[in-house]
C-alpha cells in the first residue's frame, strides 16, 4: 500500500512536472515540428524542393545517354540552378548547350531563352542584390537602379534580339528586353524600334510626390523569400513595431521594435520569434482579451500535400517574449493555407478566427472555423456551421456587407468560384452561415482570384468588396508586355470591384472604376496615401516565375467613382515579387507610408524588404482612432465608425471598420483617416460589435492621435514624435 501510494505521488509528480515543463517548452515543440516538416519537404517531387530536385537531376544526367532526354535533363538542371541562385552555374551549361548542334527549333529557342533569362537574373545578382540601393528595380528603371554592372542584362539583351528576330511575336521576350535595355540606362534610346515597347511615363496626377525606400536606413531591408508583414503596436508604448516572415522552413520571424527615436531594433533572439520558422502570411488579434496583440503564423501555401505545416498562434506574454500556443489552445491542424480573418462571429466578445485552406483533386482541405471558448481554447466547427469550404482557397476576409450587425464571410479561390457567406447566426445561438453567392450577383465563375477585402471605397456606408484576379498558369511576363502593347483582353490578372447596391446584391464596376488592368496580385492591402478620405490600395505581383516581372503597383481612389495607376509618379513599382503588405504612417507625419515583404518562392529569390515612405500628397488633414473594447473584443475588431466633417462648404461621411485590411498583409488596428481639407472631426460615431450601441462624440480637431473605450465618453489624446528616416546610420546597416 505505501508502495503504490509513492509510486502514485511519484506519477501525480512527474506528470505535473511533465505538464509544466511542456507548458515551458511549447515554443520547443513547435520549432522541432517545423523541422521535421522541413526535411520531409526536401524531396525531389516537391517543386520548391530545389536542393533536392538539382540532385535528383544530377542522378540522371549521370545515368542517361545522349538524346533529347540528356538535353532536357540539363535544361531543367539549369533552371534549378537558377532557382538556387546560381546563376553562373547556370550560364555555363546553358552557354554549353547553346554552343551544341540542337536539331529540334523548340528545344534550341528553350535553351536559347533560357539562357536570356540566366543573364538577366545575373545582372539583377550583382547590381540589385549584391549591391542594393533604393531605387534597385524600381520601375521605370532608372537613377541609382541603373546598373553598375552592365554585363549581365547585354548579354541577355544580344539573345533577346536573336530570339524576337526569329520570332517577333513572342511578347515575353519583347517585355524582358525593354526591362533589359532599362537596366543599362538605354531605355528607349536604343532599343530597337520594331520591339521597342512605349511604356508611359506621364503621370496621369502630376501632383504626385515620389516615395523613398528607407529600409536600409532602418536595418529592415532583410534578405528572404517572401512572406507575411504586421505593423501594429506590440508593446503597448504607442509606436507600431514591425512583424516580418518567410514562407522558407529555413528562414525565420523578425520583430522591429520601434526604439522611439527613429530607430528599429530587431528582437528576433530576444523575444523568441527567431526561433520560428516559415509563415507566408501572418494576422495580429488579441484572442484572450489580454490588450497586448498576439500573432497567428499561417504556412504551407502552394505546396500541395508538402504544405501540411502547422500554423502557430503565438501568445504575447506582455513582457517582450511569444509563446507558442498552438496546442493548448486547440488550433493545431496541418492543412495548407496563407489566409484567415479574425473576427466575433457569435457577438460574444471573444476573437474567432476563420481559416481558408487549399484543396485540390486528391487532397481536399476543408477551410476551418475555430469558435473561442472564452478561455485560451477554441473548437472547431466549421461543418456544423456552413463554412467548411473545400477549394482552393487564396483569400478570405469577414465584413458586415449588409449591416445586420453580424460578421459575414468572403472567400477568394483559384477554381474560379467566389463565395459570399452570410451570417444567420441567432442571438446565443451557433455560429451559422448561408451561402448566398448567387442571390449576391457574386456567382458567375471566372478566372482564379486571389487577395481580397471588404471596404467602403466610395463611404456610401455600405462594405464593396475587392478582389484581385491572378490565374497562376497564364504566362504573366507575356501578359505584361501584352499590357504595354494593348492587346491583352482577357479577364486573367484583373482587379475586380464589387459595388454593394445596398440590398444585398453587387455590381461589377471594375470598368468604370478603371480597374480592368492587368495586375496579377498576390500580395494587396489598403490605405489613405493623400488623407482625402477616400481608400486607396497597392498590389504586390508575387508570381513565382522569374520571367514574371511586372511592377507592384499602387492606385489612387479619384473621389469614390475611378481609380487610378499612380505607380510610376510615386516611385513604388519594384519588379521584384511582392507578397505582405501594411499600410501605416511610420515616421509619425501624418501620411501613411507602404511596406511590402519582397521575395519570391525559391532559393534564388530572395530579396530586400521595402519600405517606402510618404512625403506627403498635399495639404490635407488627418486623425488617428484607436479603440479598445469592454464588452466587444478587446482589439474592437468589427467596430464600425463613421466620422463626419465638412469640406468646402459641404458635409461628408466617411466609414471604416476596424481590421487589419487587406487578407494578405496586416495594417495597424489604430485607425488613420484622412479628412480632407477638413480641421476638424464634426460627430464621430462608434457602433460596438457585441451591442450594436452607438457612441457619438462631437468637435475631434485634426492632426490628434486619440484613444476611446467602449462605454467611457472621455477621449484620450496622446502625442507621438516625428522622425526623418531619410539618413543612414552605421548602426542600422541592412541585414542579409
Amino acid at each position: 500500500m505505501i508502495v503504490n501510494r509513492i509510486a502514485f505521488s511519484f506519477l501525480v509528480i512527474t506528470t505535473l512536472l511533465f505538464s509544466c515543463m511542456h507548458k515551458q517548452d511549447s515554443n520547443s515543440e513547435m520549432v522541432e515540428r517545423l523541422q521535421q516538416q522541413d526535411k520531409f519537404e526536401t524531396n525531389s517531387s516537391n517543386i520548391y524542393g530545389s536542393v533536392a530536385v538539382l540532385a535528383h537531376l544530377d542522378s540522371l544526367i549521370a545515368s542517361a545517354p545522349n538524346g533529347a532526354g540528356l538535353l532536357q535533363f540539363n535544361i531543367d538542371k539549369a533552371n534549378t540552378l537558377l532557382q538556387l541562385g546560381r546563376e553562373r552555374q547556370a550560364v555555363r551549361i546553358l552557354d554549353s548547350l547553346n554552343k551544341t548542334f540542337i536539331p529540334d527549333y523548340l528545344n534550341r529557342q528553350t535553351v536559347v531563352k533560357t539562357l536570356a533569362l540566366a543573364y538577366l537574373r545575373l545582372g539583377e545578382r550583382t547590381n540589385c542584390i549584391i549591391n542594393h540601393s533604393a531605387e534597385s528595380c524600381l520601375f521605370p528603371i532608372r537613377g541609382s537602379g541603373v546598373h553598375m554592372d552592365k554585363s549581365g542584362s547585354e548579354q541577355a539583351i544580344a539573345l533577346y534580339e536573336k530570339i524576337l528576330k526569329e520570332n517577333p511575336d513572342d511578347y515575353e521576350s519583347r517585355w524582358l528586353l525593354n526591362i533589359a535595355y532599362m537596366t543599362i540606362g538605354s531605355y528607349p534610346g536604343r532599343v530597337p524600334l520594331a520591339y521597342l515597347l512605349k511604356m508611359d511615363d506621364k503621370p496621369a496626377d502630376t501632383s504626385v510626390k515620389p516615395f523613398k525606400d528607407v529600409a536600409m536606413n532602418l536595418g529592415l531591408a532583410i534578405r528572404k523569400l517572401g512572406g507575411g508583414t504586421i505593423i501594429d503596436d506590440f508593446n503597448n508604448d504607442n509606436y507600431p513595431d514591425i512583424i516580418t516572415s518567410s514562407s522558407s522552413l529555413k528562414e525565420h520571424m523578425h520583430y522591429f521594435r520601434n526604439n522611439r527615436n527613429g530607430t528599429f531594433t530587431d528582437l528576433a533572439g530576444p523575444s523568441g520569434l527567431g526561433r520560428f520558422m516559415g509563415g507566408l502570411n501572418i494576422i495580429q488579434t488579441d484572442y484572450n482579451n489580454d490588450g497586448l496583440k498576439d500573432i497567428f503564423v499561417l504556412r504551407g501555401a502552394w505546396k500541395g500535400k508538402f504544405g501540411k505545416e502547422p500554423n502557430s498562434l503565438l501568445r504575447n506574454n506582455g513582457n517582450g517574449t511569444f509563446t507558442d500556443v498552438t496546442v493548448q489552445s486547440g488550433l493545431l491542424s496541418l492543412h495548407p493555407t496563407q489566409t484567415a480573418t479574425w473576427a466575433d462571429f457569435n457577438n460574444d466578445g471573444w476573437l474567432d478566427v476563420f481559416i481558408g485552406n487549399e484543396s485540390e483533386d486528391g487532397d481536399v482541405n476543408p477551410s476551418e472555423l475555430y469558435i473561442n471558448n472564452k478561455n485560451g481554447t477554441f473548437t472547431e466547427m466549421a461543418a456544423q456551421a456552413g463554412c467548411d469550404i473545400k477549394l482552393f482557397v487564396k483569400g478570405v476576409s469577414s465584413g458586415d456587407y449588409d449591416n445586420d450587425g453580424r460578421t459575414d464571410l468572403f472567400i477568394s479561390t483559384m477554381n474560379g468560384r467566389k463565395v459570399l457567406l452570410k451570417n444567420i447566426t441567432e442571438k446565443n445561438g451557433p455560429v451559422r452561415f448561408k451561402d448566398v453567392t448567387q442571390q449576391a450577383n457574386l456567382g458567375n465563375k471566372g478566372p482564379g482570384t486571389f487577395a481580397t477585402w471588404f471596404w467602403d471605397y466610395d463611404n456610401d456606408g455600405w462594405p464593396d468588396i475587392l478582389v484581385c484576379g491572378y490565374g497562376n498558369r497564364f504566362p504573366i511576363a507575356e501578359a505584361a508586355g501584352a499590357e504595354a502593347l494593348n492587346r491583352y483582353k482577357g479577364d486573367n490578372g484583373k482587379v475586380i470591384l464589387y459595388h454593394n447596391q445596398h440590398d444585398g446584391t453587387f455590381k461589377d464596376v471594375s470598368k468604370e472604376a478603371g480597374l480592368d488592368k492587368i495586375s496579377f496580385a498576390m500580395g494587396a492591402n489598403f490605405g489613405d496615401i493623400n488623407n482625402d478620405g477616400f481608400l486607396d490600395f497597392y498590389l504586390g505581383t508575387g508570381n513565382p516565375m522569374f520571367t514574371s516581372l511586372v511592377p507592384n503597383k499602387l492606385y489612387e481612389n479619384e473621389g469614390a467613382h475611378r481609380f487610378v495607376d499612380i505607380t510610376s509618379p510615386a516611385r513604388v513599382g519594384s519588379l521584384q515579387k511582392g507578397h505582405g503588405i501594411s499600410f501605416a504612417d511610420m515616421d509619425n507625419d501624418g501620411n501613411e507610408d507602404i511596406l511590402i515583404n519582397q521575395g519570391g518562392a525559391f532559393p534564388g529569390d530572395a530579396y530586400q524588404n521595402a519600405l517606402f515612405i510618404n512625403p506627403g500628397q498635399g495639404n490635407n488633414h488627418w486623425v488617428n482612432i484607436l479603440l479598445q473594447g469592454s464588452v466587444s473584443n478587446r482589439a474592437a475588431i468589427g467596430a464600425r465608425l463613421k466620422i463626419t466633417f465638412t469640406e468646402n462648404g459641404k458635409a461628408r461621411n466617411v466609414f471604416r471598420d476596424v481590421n487589419s485590411g487587406g487578407s494578405f498583409g496586416s495594417n495597424p488596428l489604430m485607425q488613420h483617416v484622412g479628412l480632407g481639407s477638413s480641421t476638424k472631426i464634426e460627430k464621430l460615431e462608434i457602433t460596438w460589435p457585441v451591442t450594436g450601441i452607438i457612441q457619438r462624440f462631437t468637435n475631434i480637431a485634426a492632426g490628434e492621435n486619440i484613444k476611446i473605450q467602449e462605454g467611457n465618453s472621455k477621449i484620450v489624446t496622446y502625442k507621438l514624435s516625428k522622425f526623418n528616416f531619410s539618413y543612414l546610420p552605421m548602426s542600422n546597416m541592412p541585414m542579409n
